[in-house]
């Protein structure tokens, strides 16, 4: 047992390791976190999505934008499309699990938001029908996947593709790329010094 926990985290390191090497990842990173700001600035929104691990992740992220990452500073537009029961069950019931999200970019999504799908396998069929509804509204679209990036890769503004097939060594990564999209939008929000600004924090 020793040596599969030891084996695991090896295996996680070696991801992160490789993640840490490509570049493409580390300049998707900041330019997402730009130009999400951009969009906050303008009074747009950040909209995320994903199915089991990656619904946590949605919500997970959606968190840290709209209370705090790391230190207080005024909450930022975010919404996670997979918290609403009601809508979840009435979609799945009414149009079919394929339309969860795409129902809900359709109502709340707005030109000029941001839409961040997130699915492991990049071919998650409720992730690939949001995306092409926001293409049509006009929202900047993001994807988060891995394995090469699936089918999300050419319908993506965006891409951050985990350079692994393992499922759980593809969400370690996008969990820690998550925290650091915030970070560098809230960056470019705030500046590099905005927590010792009080300022802000009144508004």
């Amino acid at each position: 047992m020793k040596e599969l926990v030891q084996k695991q985290l090896a295996q996680s390191i070696t991801t992160m390791q490789a993640v840490l090497a490509d570049t493409a990842i580390v300049e998707t990173i900041v330019s997402i976190g730009e130009l999400t700001a951009a969009a906050m600035k303008a009074g747009k929104k950040l909209l995320v999505a994903g199915n089991g691990g990656s619904a946590a992740d949605a919500q997970h992220l959606v968190a840290e934008f709209v209370v705090r990452l790391t230190v207080n500073r005024p909450a930022l537009r975010a919404v996670a499309l997979t918290t609403d029961s009601s809508i979840l069950t009435a979609t799945g019931n009414d149009f079919g699990f394929d339309r969860l999200f795409e129902r809900q970019v359709e109502a709340l999504g707005q030109p000029g938001d941001v839409f961040l799908g997130i699915s492991t396998s990049g071919n998650s069929t409720n992730i690939i029908k949001a995306l092409e509804q926001a293409h049509k509204m006009g929202i900047t679209t993001i994807g988060f996947s891995g394995n090469g990036g699936g089918q999300m890769r050419c319908l993506c503004n965006y891409n951050v593709v985990i350079p692994s097939s393992v499922t759980m060594n593809i969400q370690e990564s996008h969990l820690a790329l998550e925290h650091i999209f915030c970070m560098v939008v809230e960056r470019a929000m705030f500046g590099a010094d905005f927590e010792t600004r009080p300022q802000i924090l009144s508004e």
